[in-house]
């Protein structure tokens, strides 16, 4: 099976879900959530050899510790987020959306980290 056919519709759709996720008015700053999901990205391996895209203090850097923790658990783990992890993030002032958009953003991070592998795995054996 030849996955280079399906490349460009795959493309334009991730640059829509990354724009809906990340570029959108919403609780939380665009810009944090950008830092967020390549903060996640770097964990995965995906941006690896990539350059910083923003300026090197960050939004994500930024952001309190437990926040950070939450969203490398969110792209590392998630399978382990409990209502204690929401919990922190609300005590600390976050509204419910702004949770819902923190997560997302890592999500979309680990996502987009594991289907390049995916590919890459795909092309290797092809």
């Amino acid at each position: 099976m030849d996955s280079r056919r399906n490349e460009p519709q795959l493309g334009d759709a991730i640059s829509r879900m990354k724009e809906a996720v990340l570029g959108t008015p919403g609780d939380t700053e665009p810009g944090v959530r950008r830092e967020i999901e390549v903060r996640i990205a770097k964990l995965s391996g995906r941006l690896k050899n990539e350059p910083p895209t923003t300026p090197s203090a960050s939004a994500a850097e930024s952001l309190p510790p437990s926040v950070v923790r939450y969203v490398d658990k969110v792209g590392c783990k998630a399978f382990s987020i409990t209502d204690d992890d929401i919990e922190s993030l609300t005590k600390l002032g976050y509204s419910d959306d702004a949770v819902f958009e923190i997560t997302l953003s890592a999500a979309l991070g680990a996502a987009l980290g594991r289907l390049q592998r995916g590919l890459s795995a795909l092309e290797e054996s092809e």
